[in-house]
């Protein structure tokens, strides 16, 4: 009895984070009131806080949401690919994917929560800081097995690298969002397949 309670109660939390989550998105943690998430969700806000303490808990049950898809996404793509150095290569492909998928989403999750997070919501500001360590170190661990195989030429500075990598990328979405022009990430992918294809070893 009690696990059909404990399963009832985390399908309807999952409910609440998806539907909450493109909300929260499009509209920013600040943006987004109580009414419309009662409206989102179908819930009362007594449904509502009934399954997350607060907004806040709420927020980042929501990022850890979008933060597990989008790993997801990446993943997949990089499985397709099989060395290190082919795995590296594939990455402008899914950023230039990640971007489309996000642009009718709202804008990617983790720019659109980093512009808005920092002083103003800590906790959340570190989620966002763990996840930009976490896809840093996947990309440097990409270049670092590539250069043991020889696919990646042996000088290349794995985190700096695969920190600029990131920073292109953020950067330019960062930008594409508060002017509206693609061609923000779409240069900043451009740049990033370029010095990919440099540190390959021919």
């Amino acid at each position: 009895m009690e696990t059909n309670r404990y399963g009832k109660s985390e399908r309807t939390r999952r409910r609440i984070i998806e539907k909450a989550a493109p909300l929260i998105n499009k509209k920013g943690v600040a943006g987004t009131s109580i009414a419309e998430l009662t409206a989102a969700t179908g819930l009362t806000k007594g449904g509502i806080y009934g399954n997350f303490k607060n907004k806040d808990e709420l927020i980042l049950a929501v990022y850890d949401y979008h933060a597990a898809f989008l790993n997801r996404i990446f993943a997949r793509e990089l499985a397709r690919a099989h060395t290190p150095g082919e795995k590296l290569g594939v990455c402008p492909a899914v950023f230039r994917k990640l971007y489309a998928h996000t642009c009718a989403y709202g804008g990617c999750p983790i720019v659109n929560t980093a512009t808005e997070a920092d002083d103003t919501h800590p906790a959340l500001c570190r989620r966002v800081a763990e996840t930009v360590g976490l896809l840093k170190n996947r990309l440097a661990g990409l270049i670092s097995r590539g250069i043991e195989t020889g696919e990646i030429r042996p000088e290349t500075d794995a985190q700096r690298t695969a920190g600029l990598i990131l920073s292109l990328f953020e950067g330019g979405g960062i930008l594409a969002r508060v002017t509206g022009r693609d061609a923000y990430v779409t240069d900043a992918v451009d740049h990033i397949e370029a010095l990919i294809a440099d540190i390959r070893q021919p």
